[in-house]
């Protein structure tokens, strides 16, 4: 029973990780356009700082355009203004209306950097997928040295902790090359 929940905390830790990742991956600027880019802005509004997914409608028309259409039109300044102090690097175009943002298309060498960057933060969630998978280990062999599990138990646990973290590096990897491949295509 304690190895199974062992087992089943680590790959549940081990899913979360790939969440993280996946959230991450999200907010990288690839040039396709995306709502999730702007999800972290924070727009001053009725005396607090709101999303803008709670201010407005988004939308993503085309492959580099996004819109963001106000369920408030006198909120359209502030939209707008928070996108503009924003670390996007994106000016909006205001039509009194809606706002669209124009991502511009990506240079080579700014691909380069994007691959470099994707690959750095793969890297880093396999090390923490490493790390969860150590810790696990930790607890085995504690359990062990405290007589609560047998040699046998233990070793045919770490092949299953092993068998999670190649999984789970496996799908690091599939979600690293889409994110290549969405980075090079557009």
């Amino acid at each position: 029973m304690f190895l199974q929940e062992l087992l089943k905390n680590g790959e549940e830790s081990m899913k979360k990780t790939l969440e993280k990742l996946k959230a991450e991956f999200s907010l990288l600027r690839t040039g396709r356009a995306s709502t999730a880019l702007i999800d972290n802005i924070r727009v001053e509004s009725y005396g607090s700082l709101l999303p803008i997914n709670q201010l407005a409608g988004t939308s993503v028309p085309d492959a580099r355009t996004i819109e963001i259409r106000p369920w408030d039109i006198s909120q359209l300044q502030a939209i707008e203004k928070a996108i503009q102090k924003s670390d996007l690097g994106l000016t909006p175009l205001n039509d009194g209306k809606v706002i669209r943002l124009s991502l511009p298309s990506l240079s080579e060498d700014r691909r380069k950097e994007m691959i470099k960057l994707a690959s750095k933060i793969a890297e880093e969630h396999k090390v923490s997928i490493r790390n969860e998978r150590r810790e696990l280990i930790d607890e085995i062999k504690k359990a062990e040295k405290d007589k609560k599990l047998t040699e046998d138990e233990r070793k045919k646990t770490e092949v299953q902790l092993q068998h999670l973290t190649d999984l789970h590096i496996g799908k690091i990897d599939e979600m690293l090359s889409v994110k290549e491949k969405d980075i090079i295509e557009i």
